[in-house]
């Protein structure tokens, strides 16, 4: 199997041991995107609104770098610090993704990296 990583000067560097995303097989695995905007390395002001959108963006960078879009995505996962931000989610969500929507499965967990309200990782085919 052949991988081969990607990364996007235009997303935050990761801020751990993972690369931003790997393909393999035709299939992209992002790794899961905090709110952080790469200029300024720091979270995007605001609420979880504006948290949202720029997880998207990152995910958007990512995507593009490697030659895929949204509607290439097949699988999402959101990791949200806070299941009242749900509904939110589901507006901003609308935004970046039509039908037919992608799967996806959404979580409250105790804490994210940084203190982020959001994480998001997605899958994509070709």
């Amino acid at each position: 199997m052949e991988k081969r990583i990607i990364s996007s000067p235009l997303a935050p560097k990761a801020v751990g041991t993972y690369s931003q995303a790997v393909v393999a097989n035709g299939t992209i695995y992002v790794s899961g995107q905090l709110p952080i905007d790469a200029n300024t390395g720091e979270f995007v002001p605001g609420g979880v609104k504006e948290q949202l959108h720029q997880v998207f963006k990152n995910l958007g960078y990512i995507l593009e770098e490697a030659g895929y879009s949204f509607k290439d995505v097949v699988k999402t996962t959101v990791y949200l610090a806070d299941m009242g931000d749900f509904a939110t989610l589901n507006e901003v969500y609308a935004m970046y993704f039509s039908e037919p929507y992608p799967a996806r499965v959404a979580y409250q967990v105790a804490a994210l990296p940084k203190a982020a309200r959001v994480e998001i990782d997605v899958i994509a085919v070709k």
